[in-house]
Order: C-alpha cells, then sequence, then structure tokens
C-alpha cells in the first residue's frame, strides 16, 4: 500500500523550484522530508530521545550531514569502498545547520536530539548543501520535537550585479559573492562566506535578498505542516527551579561581580575573583543542601554573572578587561621567526596568538576534493590547530574537531581571493593557535597574511580580520569590537568579518537572539571596518609588501610549457630520464598535460640545478630549422660518418654523412674531422629516401671551381 504523500512546493521566479515531501520515506523517525531541487534529492530526519537525563544541562543536539556516492553513480575512493568518516565540506555543512538550529530549541530542554541529512541522489546543476537547512528545518515542522521557530537557509551569489539565489557550482564560478545565510521569517540567524572585496552596504543588501527567499520557504514548511497535521508538541521535564535559591544568590553576588567586571582586569585575575566569589556565594549554604540544590546554585551563579557583567557594559560603556566598546587590544607581531621554514609570522593580540607558518610546492601537493557532489583540487589551502594548552586546559585529543575545520575554512575563504591567479606554487598555511581569549580564527588570517607575505607569495592585497560582539536588552544595545572569549559566551552575537583596505573578502556571523535589526547589523559592519583597518596597520607596520622573492632555503619554481608530443621524451622510458634528471639536479619536476600542452614545473633551492633541467627541456625540444646554421660537436665516428650533437642542445643527435663532409671525395672520415671536433653545419631537412634528419658540412665551405676537361684528340 503506497502511504500518503504530502508535497508542497518552492517556486524560485526565475524557472527553478523546490519541492518538500512527507510520508514516504522513514515513517519511523519524528519527522522526516524529502527535500528536491533539479535531480538533486535530500533525506532528512529529526529524532528526540523521550528520556531526558536530569544531570544533563545542555542541549545534546547532533547535526550530522553526508553524501552517498550512489547519489552521483560513483565508487568511494581510496582502497576501503565504504563511505567512513565525514569528509571536510560534510563538515562544514553540518556546522551551517547546526548554528541555526540549536538556538531555537527551548532553553530548558536537554534531550537528545539528532537530525540526519543524506544526500541521495546529486544532480551537477544544484549545489545540495543549500538545501540542508530547509531539509532539515521540515523534518522538525512535521515532528513533535518542541522547537521555537522554523528556519531555512539559502546560498546568495551576484553574477553580474544580480543576485541569484542556490546558483550552480559553474553559475557560483562567476559570481563576486558566494554566502550562506540562515533566518527565520523574523530574523537572521547565520551568515558564512566569502567575497571580493564587496562593500558593507552590499553585504547587507545580500542577506535582505536572501532573507526574503528564505521567507518564502518557511511559508512552504508551515502549509506543509498544516497539511500533513500539526502535532501536538511533546510534553517534557524542564530543568528545576528555585526562586528563592535564584533571590539568595543574585542577592550575594550581583553587586560584587557587578564591582570586579566595571574594573577591569586580565583573564585569569578575573575568572579567579569570579571564582573567589562563587565559593563565598557556597558557602551561604550547607553542605545538605549543596548535595541536593548544587546544580541550581551554580546554574545560579553563572546567570547573574552574565546579567552583570552584561549590564556593566550596557550602562557603563566599559568591558571586562576596561576597554570600551570600540577599543582594540593592544597588538604585536613579527615575521621571519622560524628559520627553516618558507614562511612564517607571529600574530598577538592581546590574549590571543597566533603562529603560521607557510609551505611552497608543486601541483603533487595540491588538496584533492574528492567527494560525491565536488571534484577536483585546491592549490591554496589552510589548516588551523586549536590545542588545549591555549587556553591553559588539559583535554584529550581526539583528532581535528568540527570547530578548527570551519575556523580554518573561514580563514582560507579570506585570504584565497588574494592569492595571485598566475601564482606558480601549490600553498598551505597552517595555523597554530598558541593562546586564545576571543577570535582566534581572525588572528589567524592576519598571522596568515605576514606569513604569507614573508614567504615571497605575491599577494594582491593584505588581510585583516576582526571579531564583533552585542550585547542588548531589547532597547539599548552595545556592539562590541575585537571580542573576548567570555564576550562571545556572554552575548548576544558573535560576527566575524575579513577584508582588505578595499573591502570585504569573508563573514561569519552568528545570532543568539531573536530580531537583529539591520541597522544594529549595519552598525557592527561599520565598526568592524574601522576596527580592520586598525589592525590591517598593524601588520603592514611589520611587513608592507611580499618579499621580492622566496627565501634562500625555499624552493624556487619555474614553469615550461612543451609541445604535448616532447612528453614522453622529457619522462624516458619508465621515467628514466625525469628520475636521472632529478636525482642529478636535486630538483622536483612534475608534468602535466593541459589542453594538449605539458606544463612542467621545477621546484629546486639549487638555482645551477634548476638551470640544467631548463637546458635539458631546451634540449629535448629543440627542433631545427631549414636551411639554419648550427654548432656541433663529434660524438661518434663511423665508418660512413660522424655523429655529431648540436652544442645548443644536447643530447639532440644526427648522422653526418661522408658525403656531406667536404666537396672533395673522402675516403676516411678521420681525414676531415675527428672525435670532438666542433664546427658547423647546415640543416637540409629531412632525407626524403631514408626518412631522417640531413645535414651537411660542405654545404658553408666554399665549393671550388669546376676543372675542364682536356679534349686530347686532333681537331679537324
Amino acid at each position: 500500500m503506497i502511504p500518503q504523500l504530502f508535497v508542497e512546493k518552492i517556486d524560485l521566479g526565475d524557472g527553478r523550484s523546490i519541492t518538500i515531501e512527507t510520508g514516504r520515506l522513514a515513517k519511523q523517525a519524528d519527522g522526516s522530508v524529502v527535500v528536491r531541487m533539479g535531480d538533486t534529492m535530500i533525506l532528512a530526519t529529526a529524532v528526540a530521545s523521550r528520556n531526558i537525563n536530569p544531570s544533563v544541562d545542555f542541549l545534546p543536539l547532533t547535526v550530522d550531514y553526508r553524501e552517498k556516492f550512489a547519489a552521483a553513480g560513483r565508487f568511494p575512493g581510496g582502497f576501503f569502498k565504504r563511505e567512513a568518516r565525514p569528509s571536510d565540506s560534510e563538515v562544514l555543512t553540518m556546522r551551517l545547520v547546526d548554528r541555526v538550529l540549536r538556538p531555537l530549541f527551548p532553553d530548558d530542554y536537554h534531550a537528545e536530539v539528532q537530525v540526519m541529512i543524506q544526500l541521495m541522489s546529486h544532480d551537477e546543476e544544484v549545489m545540495p548543501d543549500s538545501l540542508a537547512g530547509l531539509a532539515a528545518s521540515a523534518a522538525l515542522a512535521v515532528s513533535d520535537i518542541p522547537f521555537h521557530n522554523l528556519i531555512s537557509e539559502v546560498r546568495v551569489a551576484r553574477i553580474d550585479g544580480k543576485f541569484v539565489i542556490n546558483p550552480s557550482r559553474e553559475d557560483l564560478a562567476k559570481s563576486d559573492i558566494d554566502m550562506m545565510i540562515g533566518a527565520s521569517m523574523d530574523s537572521v540567524a547565520m551568515v558564512e562566506g566569502e567575497m571580493k572585496e564587496i562593500s558593507e552596504a552590499e553585504m547587507v543588501e545580500a542577506i535582505k535578498f536572501a532573507h526574503e527567499a528564505i521567507k518564502v520557504q518557511i511559508q512552504a514548511q508551515l502549509r506543509l505542516q498544516a497539511a500533513f497535521g500539526k502535532k501536538e508538541i511533546r510534553t517534557y521535564e524542564g530543568e528545576k527551579e528555585n526562586e528563592e535559591i535564584y533571590k539568595k544568590v543574585k542577592a550575594a553576588a550581583y553587586d560584587k561581580i557587578y564591582n570586579i567586571a566595571k574594573v577591569g582586569s586580565a583573564k585569569h585575575e578575573r575568572s579567579a575573583a569570579f571564582a573567589e566569589v562563587k565559593e563565598e556565594v557556597k558557602a551561604l549554604f550547607t553542605e545538605e543542601e549543596l548535595a541536593e540544590d548544587g546544580d541550581l546554585v551554580s546554574k545560579y551563579f553563572y546567570k547573574t554573572n552574565k546579567e552583570a557583567v552584561r549590564n556593566v557594559v550596557l550602562e557603563l560603556g566599559v568591558r571586562l578587561d576596561g576597554r570600551k566598546t570600540t577599543d582594540i587590544r593592544p597588538i604585536w607581531c613579527e615575521i621571519d621567526y622560524l628559520p627553516r621554514v618558507h614562511g612564517s609570522s607571529l600574530f598577538t593580540r592581546g590574549e590571543t596568538q597566533a603562529l603560521a607558518t607557510v609551505t611552497l610546492g608543486t601541483s603533487r601537493e595540491a588538496n584533492q576534493i574528492d567527494s560525491p557532489s565536488e571534484q577536483g583540487e585546491e592549490k591554496f589551502y589552510l589548516h588551523y590547530n586549536f590545542p588545549p594548552f591555549s587556553t591553559g586546559e588539559a583535554k584529550p585529543l581526539r583528532g581535528t574537531s568540527r570547530r578548527e575545520v570551519g575556523h580554518g575554512n573561514l580563514a582560507q575563504r579570506a585570504l584565497k581571493n588574494m592569492i595571485p591567479a598566475d601564482c606558480p606554487y601549490t600553498i598551505r598555511v597552517v595555523s597554530e593557535v598558541l593562546e586564545s581569549n576571543g577570535s582566534s580564527s581572525m588572528a589567524t588570517v592576519c598571522a596568515g597574511t605576514m606569513a604569507l607575505m614573508d614567504a615571497g607569495v605575491q599577494m594582491v592585497k593584505p588581510v585583516s580580520g576582526i571579531a564583533m560582539g552585542l550585547i542588548t536588552d531589547g532597547e539599548k544595545f552595545a556592539v562590541l569590537s575585537d571580542i573576548l572569549g567570555d564576550e562571545d559566551h556572554l552575548g548576544d552575537m558573535d560576527f566575524k568579518v575579513t577584508g582588505t583596505a578595499d573591502g570585504i573578502t569573508a563573514c561569519q556571523m552568528d545570532i543568539k537572539i531573536d530580531g537583529l535589526r539591520y541597522d544594529i547589523m549595519e552598525q557592527a559592519l561599520d565598526q568592524a571596518r574601522e576596527g580592520r583597518l586598525h589592525i590591517l596597520g598593524k601588520l603592514t607596520e611589520t611587513i608592507a609588501t611580499p618579499r621580492a622573492d622566496v627565501k634562500k632555503h625555499a624552493p624556487k619554481i619555474i614553469t615550461r610549457t612543451i609541445p604535448g608530443n616532447f612528453i614522453g621524451a622529457l619522462i624516458g622510458p619508465g621515467g628514466k630520464v625525469i628520475q636521472e634528471l632529478q636525482k642529478a639536479t636535486g630538483t622536483t619536476i612534475v608534468i602535466n598535460e593541459v589542453d594538449e600542452q605539458g606544463v612542467v614545473e621545477i621546484l629546486g633551492t639549487d638555482p645551477d640545478g634548476i638551470a640544467t633541467v631548463l637546458a635539458k627541456i631546451d634540449s629535448i625540444i629543440f627542433k631545427p630549422a631549414m636551411g639554419e646554421a648550427y654548432e656541433v660537436k663529434v660524438i661518434k665516428m663511423l665508418d660512413f660518418g660522424a655523429v655529431v650533437e648540436y652544442t645548443a642542445a644536447p643530447g639532440n643527435e644526427v648522422l653526418l654523412h661522408v658525403s656531406e663532409l667536404a666537396w672533395e671525395r673522402t675516403e676516411n672520415v678521420t681525414d676531415v674531422v675527428n672525435m670532438g671536433d666542433v664546427f658547423m653545419v647546415k640543416y637540409l631537412g629531412v632525407d626524403p629516401k631514408t626518412k631522417k634528419e640531413k645535414v651537411s658540412r660542405k654545404a658553408l665551405l666554399p665549393r671550388p671551381p669546376r676543372e675542364e676537361k682536356k679534349d686530347d684528340a686532333p681537331k679537324a
């Protein structure tokens, strides 16, 4: 029996459409939908545990996004033919969805929730990550899971000055904006993307355009929810509360916290002072009371702490470290810190420090991308590491976290469009976060810029970045420049903006409240620009322009293009020629065939070795011109001539036949030339009889006069 289906259609207004279907697949999940655009189909399911652990004081939400290789009619790469750990692109999509959904669950809802999204069919004209947020929200819409507000996400691009929703990958390549926006009907909750030096006003315009498209998608979810039959939201046991304990904690702690916050202090000093106040509060309760309600005491202390700190900012305009809202922490920078890497820099801003390194290589070191929805390679990529010691903690090391993937991707997008298109190198930037108290990803952008310039990469323009925060009580608000870690946790917004002196190159924004006004967003962007330019000035004081060349110990790369029919000769049988050449010269040689041409990359630290490789290439592709004269050297003697080598192209040999040595009859080759002799010959092309190349020595010699024959017979 075919189940009853419920389908809603979303018209994108340009001939394309999206459909949302429920009732066919995964009916044992609390909610499930299939979202389709073109031939791309995504299955999203939502399930929440009905057993809530009372000791859990947070929302254990898992958003999982996976792309099935079968969706694109492909096999998984590698030896193990099964989808395994998620790729970076899948992790980034998970983060995009998680960041919008998480704030919209009730604050006291602590059941384990799993939202699983799978790419089941892939259309190359449709990028599936732009549909994942819509699918996740729609699955929650048809479930009974408590969820405050429906959302959706779209990608917005600008092609030839016109905004486009959910462009194809081919269209995206022509765009100067690539942004993912997540929002509810009322407000924008998440922005992430890269841009080619756009203005703040253009960015706000793109967000507004995307928000209008999101509203249409939410209306479709509401229609689907109504048609399917809106389920009664399940009841659950929320957090226990005790108003008396809250009043007691607040009365004891608020003023003390307020006074600590308004003075301004360093992170560890401030943490110790807050911890001392907390111990004083706990001392007001008996051991029996703490055993029963100690979790409430901690919860209410955090709530009081948050309220007091926020009020200091709103009422006094003073921040935890004593700065005003627009102040940037002290910055110091250093380049060439590590003596043997190809490029390095240290960037320290307040209590945040990043050490960046640059490594230069050939196309062989490009990052290979092989997923169902995308294949290709990256010649510029950035990796971000966030060890626990950077925050003074000792934690288990469990591999690269989603956060590290996301922060590294943001910094990579900030810098990549400033790498020249004709840069011959594959470039790997690694950021090691050594200290962290606020926006290590923006420190990574700044350190990465300096390390690239220190390495001699001819960046188009330097890039800096800043993290902005927001504190608001609904009426008053304060936009904070260069936020601390505590301001991120206690605030209402985390807005990271990167760019050059001429425009924005990347951004990432997460909003923790409903109803962020566009005028606040515009003020945050304007304030961010001022801070970004201040930081950029500090970077350019340290290194104003890229080094003219790479360092002595760094590899130089030379690119040479050769005709495609000479690739085999350069490689040699079984790779013999190229392997011996690399060994003899200490270079790395990579050959790629592009448009029937051979693109040869020569990487090495020894200029003489590189010159030797270039000479060998010139020798291999050397082709003499008809009628031209060339210098040759005798390298082998034969009975019927001499084998000569073009001195301008060692290894290029040709037979000089005995008949072409001299105008006089030559009995022995050694009568005219010997081993090692150097002289000029004329190239005569290919002999039509022997089909071999022909050169002549005598053709360049003066021809002797012809002798008249004597007639001995008497004349009549």
